[in-house]
């Protein structure tokens, strides 16, 4: 496959698992700010921070208040890692790679994209945002869907999917540093209906609330927690789950292409590491920190994948 196809696949899918995401960061956000007495707009600005868009940002606002991250996450056209900077950007990468695509798949991306420049052509309000979330949330799942059932799965299905399980990998950790490093408001609240309820949202953040009930039962606790999004390989929305599926899908292209690339080693190194984690491990090293290596690990992978697969031919 040429470089150029490649690129413009992985991308592709890259964007829609970022924008779909983007929306559950926002709901992350909305869901803990109101479990915060006093509804500070602090925890927004923990939102931006934590989606690495900080910097932007404050070049054009002054202040991080609900209606200007909100709105920044979005639909800002200067962010582009809006939701909807990532969708446009997902349908011209799909335009690019059209001859890849089943049609079914095609037509889904092109819903997906009429549906949110729909939604999101003007700010949205407190009162449309959860509907807004979901109709995002339920956009990108009919592409997932329709990829699922449709593509057959070659070289074309593989970059993909690595490109889907890269930036799911990203998301999650980044979820759950909001929730450690960034939200709790001081170290009395660990352990205090506050902090559990915390722990609880972001669970929900990531759809995870139905499957952690039936492998852990029906008291989210952090430790519980942190171990289903990081280190349980049955949650398709954990680190280690999207690990595997990576190695999954280079050892696939390894065999389509004869031949093992540096990224393809990187990958199994670093899941050999996680599968001999604990999570007494993590928080002994520190949840913060440990998170921050796993989002090095993901963007030095991300680096030497576009160097194997020479996406910028």
């Amino acid at each position: 496959m040429l470089g150029k196809t490649a690129n413009g696949l992985y991308w592709m899918f890259r964007y829609l698992e970022r924008s779909e995401n983007t929306a559950r960061l926002v709901e992350t956000g909305q869901r803990l700010a109101l479990s915060q007495s006093g509804g500070r707009d602090s925890e927004w600005r923990s939102i931006v921070e934590t989606a690495g868009e900080s910097a932007g940002f404050d070049a054009l606002h002054d202040a991080a208040t609900k209606e200007t991250a909100v709105d920044w996450m979005l639909r800002s056209k200067e962010n582009s890692s809006s939701i909807l900077s990532c969708i446009i950007a997902a349908r011209m990468n799909a335009r690019t790679v059209r001859a890849a695509l089943t049609h079914e798949v095609w037509e889904s991306v092109n819903s997906a994209y009429m549906t949110a420049t729909s939604i999101l052509a003007r700010k949205v309000t407190e009162r449309d945002l959860p509907k807004a979330l979901g109709t995002i949330r339920r956009c990108t799942a009919l592409v997932r869907g329709a990829t699922h059932g449709t593509m057959m799965r070659n070289d074309i299905y593989n970059f993909a999917r690595i490109g889907t399980f890269l930036e799911r990998a990203d998301n999650t950790a980044r979820i759950l540093d909001i929730k450690y490093y960034v939200l709790l408001p001081s170290v009395s609240f660990v352990g205090s209906p506050v902090d559990n309820v915390q722990w609880e949202t972001i669970l929900r953040s990531v759809s995870g609330y139905g499957g952690y009930r039936l492998a852990y039962g029906n008291n989210p606790n952090p430790r519980d927690i942190a171990q289903f999004l990081i280190l349980d390989r049955r949650f398709p929305r954990s680190i280690a789950f999207c690990t595997h599926k990576l190695r999954d899908n280079l050892e696939h292209l390894a065999l389509d292409y004869d031949g093992r690339m540096p990224s393809l080693e990187q990958i199994e190194q670093y899941e050999e590491k996680n599968r001999a984690q604990t999570i007494e491990g993590v928080f002994e090293y520190g949840l913060h920190e440990f998170i921050q290596k796993v989002l090095n690990q993901i963007s030095g992978l991300s680096g030497q994948i576009e160097i194997d697969y020479r996406f910028y031919e």
